[in-house]
């Protein structure tokens, strides 16, 4: 196994529903890596053997960060900001914060769902109080959080043009961060640009179409890929991480890379 693929292993383990791996290991000396946590959707998580070829973007992390940049992916399916915190979930992302972590937070797509109480938020009230429990947890722990507005869903009209999906979510968040003073990475608009450019045929090629799926929420390596470099550049834009801590930006990631492990056994 090559070093490349021992590190996205190691991110996998690390994104086991709440069974975290120890990924912000010491080096020689004592001195800690500093961990990327992610707190997330499907349209981030690790995906497992039986859902390949479907992608999480957060499984793409760890080939654009260098190696003193761990990635710990906490993002789990279908949950929301409410429902990731009802399930204890942040609590024990929390626990493992060390000072000078990151915690990146991406949550909306579930959030819309007013159907299912156990997940709906309000944009301008209930998302935003669970946004702040993030924000809040993280400094009190001495870690950095950030924000990062929802990945965008493939979705065009007629006339071919690019349409957003997410309501008033991104514009919570936005405004949150400002009034938190808190990095916002602002993936939906960098989306949804990348969407119109490659056009409503290129993108099914960045999304999960499969013979028998025509999913436009969810990615192939390929658009995992894609958005996790509009994360690392947004990373670099807002002064969350140097150059110094990335590698890769501008280099073709085979899709090869990717791995889906087997499904955790109860």
């Amino acid at each position: 196994m090559s070093l490349t693929r021992r590190q996205v292993a190691t991110a996998a383990a690390a994104s086991l529903p709440l069974a975290f791996a120890a990924v912000g290991t010491a080096r020689a000396g004592g001195h800690r890596h500093r961990t990327l946590h992610i707190a997330g959707d499907s349209t981030a998580a690790q995906k497992y053997a039986d859902a390949a070829p479907e992608t999480g973007w957060g499984m793409a992390l760890p080939f654009l960060l260098r190696e003193d940049r761990p990635v710990a992916n906490h993002a789990v399916n279908g949950r929301s900001s409410k429902s990731f915190v009802d399930e204890g979930r942040l609590d024990a992302v929390l626990a493992l914060l060390r000072p000078g972590d990151l915690l990146l937070v991406q949550f909306a797509h579930n959030d819309e769902k007013a159907e299912d109480p156990s997940r709906y938020t309000e944009p301008w009230t209930t998302y935003q109080d669970h946004l702040r429990l993030y924000v809040d947890g993280a400094r009190a722990r001495g870690a950095r959080p950030v924000l990062a507005t929802p990945v965008e869903r493939r979705r065009f009209d007629a006339a071919g043009t690019a349409q957003p999906s997410h309501g008033e979510y991104p514009a919570a968040m936005r405004a949150l961060a400002r009034e938190e003073g808190v990095a916002l990475l602002d993936v939906q608009a960098l989306s949804l640009a990348l969407w119109q450019r490659l056009g409503a045929e290129e993108t099914k090629t960045y999304f999960n179409w499969t013979a028998t799926e025509q999913d436009n929420t969810h990615f192939n390596p390929p658009g995992a890929i894609a958005v996790a470099r509009l994360v690392v550049r947004e990373l670099l834009r807002t002064r969350v991480l140097a150059h110094r801590d990335v590698r890769r930006l501008d280099q073709e990631i085979p899709g090869s890379w990717i791995d889906w492990p087997a499904p955790a056994t109860a």
